[in-house]
């Protein structure tokens, strides 16, 4: 069962600029936000093995709802939540258009409403950065996923220069007083720098330094060149990606030339 918080949350704003929901609206039933979630459903179901089981999935900051309606098409148990009340009232709407048995929840990725080792796979998208208690949120991950599960993460990255939080060039490279400065006009009187985000991106990730912190979960961590299928690669391609693999350097190089950091993370104890 669920274990109780050390401490009742912080209350959270629920709420939706009217910009910002029409953006998602939009966006979350593009043919390319389709794609996305179809490669990154794709890639999960070939690292872990599991095209022939039926899976428990949680969609953590589900938005609309598109992910979640993938794995319930596919015969899947899926649990969406996200903080945004009307995402998640839109999630629900498209779900039953679809015919689409969804639970979604307006929650908070620090409290998941979800029992201890009830998952098999927790997908987190473009969520930690949003988030500034993120440490609960890879707690949470944790708790809730069954020995040998998979977490999958994709969130901001310090490393690299281009990104697309907020509307500046080569943010993520700012100094941390600079960044502070503009999170508090993103929230106050320049709500357009970070697209009229409720929760404009506050924290700035590496591979290296999420696969540490995990680590102490005991989880084994891969990044987004061990999760690439070699298989469908051309002979020059997977020799790229079987150099990124062995050397360190070329590896690090890799990550400061990609926008977001990927993550999979396996749960011990199969």
């Amino acid at each position: 069962m669920k274990q109780p918080s050390a401490k009742p949350e912080a209350p959270w704003d629920t709420s939706s600029h009217q910009d910002f929901y029409r953006y998602y609206e939009n966006e979350s039933s593009s043919a390319a936000a389709r794609a996305r979630f179809a490669s990154i459903q794709a890639t999960l179901l070939r690292v872990t093995g599991w095209a022939g089981r039926t899976l428990r999935v949680a969609d953590v900051g589900c938005g609309a709802g598109t992910q979640s309606a993938l794995w319930a098409a596919r015969g899947d148990h899926v649990f969406g939540a996200d903080i945004n009340q009307a995402l998640i009232a839109l999630a629900r709407r498209r779900a039953a258009s679809a015919g689409l048995a969804i639970r979604f929840e307006v929650a908070s990725a620090t409290a998941l409403p979800w029992d201890d080792q009830s998952i098999d796979i927790c997908i987190a998208p473009e969520l930690l950065e949003h988030v500034a208690d993120w440490r609960s949120c890879l707690r949470e991950f944790v708790r809730v996923l069954k020995p040998g599960g998979a977490l999958y993460i994709s969130t901001s990255n310090r490393l690299c220069p281009f990104q697309e939080e907020f509307d500046l060039p080569a943010y993520a490279w700012y100094p941390a007083r600079l960044k502070r400065h503009y999170e508090e006009l993103a929230r106050t009187t320049r709500p357009e720098l970070a697209g009229y985000a409720t929760y404009p991106a506050v924290n700035w990730f590496s591979f290296y330094a999420l696969r540490a912190h995990l680590g102490q979960y005991g989880m084994r961590c891969l990044d987004r060149f061990d999760l690439i299928d070699q298989s469908s690669c051309k002979p020059a391609a997977r020799a790229t990606v079987r150099a990124l693999r062995a050397l360190a350097p070329l590896r690090w190089c890799g990550h400061v030339l990609t926008p977001y950091t990927t993550l999979l993370g396996v749960k011990p104890g199969a």
